[in-house]
């Protein structure tokens, strides 16, 4: 399976991964929605901000779930793993709206792909932030 990340350009997270500095790619959710459950080590994420190509790709070392029952669970998993995930703010309390589940992907072996190339992602949702397929080959557009 491959994983396409969809990203927020304002938050600047593709240069932090391919630097090393952002080690955790994290989703927080409300309901269990992509990758939650589909998501293991081995397998291969590509990068993208919104709106722009795929411009990089790494390698799934672990893949870890978290359902959040309170604030407290929350600020635990910040503590634990906030530095390498890179948050854009680290106080769960000032969150829009406390997560019920969080999904943390550590990544190895991130690089800037030397062609990036647009994904068709109908079929999708046009909101869709994280997409699975068999291989990212089945929805590259050929230039």
């Amino acid at each position: 399976m491959d994983h396409v990340a969809i990203m927020n350009k304002s938050w600047k997270l593709i240069p932090k991964i391919l630097s090393g500095e952002k080690t955790i790619e994290s989703r927080w959710y409300q309901t269990k929605r992509s990758p939650w459950g589909k998501i293991m080590a081995g397998q291969t994420v590509y990068f993208k901000n919104s709106g722009e190509p795929v411009i990089a790709k790494a390698i799934v070392s672990e893949a870890m779930q978290f359902e959040i029952n309170s604030i407290d669970d929350a600020r635990d998993i910040v503590s634990k793993y906030g530095q390498e995930i890179c948050l854009v703010d680290n106080n769960p309390a000032r969150w829009r709206r406390l997560a019920k589940y969080c999904i943390l992907i550590r990544l190895k072996n991130p690089e800037r792909l030397a062609t990036p190339f647009q994904i068709d992602k109908k079929g999708f949702g046009s909101g869709a932030a994280w997409i699975i397929v068999e291989s990212i080959e089945k929805i590259k557009i050929k230039e």
